[in-house]
C-alpha cells in the first residue's frame, strides 16, 4: 500500500504550520501509522527542534535531492515521538525541485502509511514542488484577517492547480479565549471557514506548555489541549467521526 501524501501549508509566515506538521505526524504515528514528515522550508528549519533531532541530523532534504545521498540515510527517528520519521531542511541555501521531490516520494511512499511535507510559507518553489505531488492540503491558519486573506489565495491557486476542493482542509491554530466577538478582527469559526472557503478539519488552542516542551526538548504531554486537538485531527484525517469541540 503507497503512502497518503499530505502537504502542510499556509499564506503567511507564523501561523504554527510547522509545530501542526508535527503534532499531526506524531498522532499519526501513535496511532500504529508509519508517517515520514519532510520539512521543505529550506534555511527556516524549525522541525528537527520540535520533533527532538536537533543535532541527529547528517544529511537533509538538500542532499537527498541533489544526489549527495540516498534517502533512506537522511531519515532520523524522533526520540519524542515513537514511529514518527523525519527528513530536515537545510540550514541555509536549496531550493525545492519538483523532480526529484516526486521521485523520492516515490521511493518513499511503499514503506510508509503517511507521507506530510512541511512546506515553506506563500507559494514559492516548496509549495510548488509539494503540491505536485500531494494528494490532500491541510491549510493551517490563525484566526486573523491576514491569515484567513492569504490562505483564501492558497486555496485558490491549489485549486486553479487542479486538486479538487474536497481535498483541502482547514486547520485553525493558536485559537485563544479572546480570538473572536464584536470587538475582534474576526467575528467566529464561521467566518475564518467562509473566508478561506475551504472545509474545516479542526481547531487547535494556543499553547504554552507547547512551548514549555520545546525548549526543554520534551515531548508534548498527551492530555495538553493541543496534543488532544491534534489527535482529534488525526483520527479525522483516518475517516473517523470525532465531534468539533472549542
Amino acid at each position: 500500500m503507497k503512502a497518503q501524501t499530505i502537504m502542510v501549508c499556509s499564506g503567511k509566515g507564523g501561523t504554527g504550520k510547522s509545530t501542526i506538521a508535527v503534532l499531526l505526524g506524531a498522532s499519526l504515528a501513535a496511532q500504529d501509522k508509519r508517517v515520514l514528515l519532510i520539512e521543505l522550508d529550506s534555511g527556516l528549519r524549525s522541525v528537527d527542534i520540535i520533533a527532538g533531532v536537533y543535532g541527529k541530523t547528517v544529511y537533509d532534504i538538500e542532499d537527498v535531492l541533489c544526489g549527495r545521498c540516498e534517502g533512506d540515510k537522511a531519515v532520523v527517528q524522533s526520540p519524542l515521538y515513537p514511529g514518527l520519521s523525519v527528513i530536515s531542511a537545510p540550514y541555509e541555501g536549496g531550493v525545492v525541485r519538483p523532480e526529484p521531490l516526486a521521485r523520492l516520494i516515490s521511493l518513499m511512499a511503499g514503506y510508509f502509511d503517511f507521507i506530510l511535507l512541511d512546506t515553506a510559507a506563500g507559494m514559492g518553489p516548496a509549495f510548488e514542488a509539494a503540491a505536485g505531488v500531494c494528494s490532500r492540503a491541510l491549510l493551517v491558519l490563525t484566526p486573523d484577517p491576514i491569515a484567513l486573506r492569504d490562505g483564501r489565495i492558497v486555496a485558490d491557486r491549489l485549486i486553479a492547480d487542479g486538486h479538487p476542493q474536497s481535498s483541502l482542509r482547514l486547520v485553525v491554530n493558536r485559537l485563544r479565549p479572546d480570538s473572536f466577538g464584536r470587538r475582534c478582527a474576526v467575528f467566529d469559526l464561521d467566518e475564518c471557514i467562509d473566508t478561506v472557503g475551504v472545509q474545516l478539519l479542526g481547531v487547535v488552542p494556543e499553547s504554552p506548555a507547547l512551548q514549555r516542551s520545546v525548549m526543554a526538548g520534551e515531548a508534548l504531554p498527551a492530555d495538553c489541549p493541543a496534543a488532544v486537538a491534534c489527535a482529534a485531527i488525526a483520527g479525522r484525517i483516518l475517516g473517523r467521526r470525532i465531534p468539533l469541540t472549542i
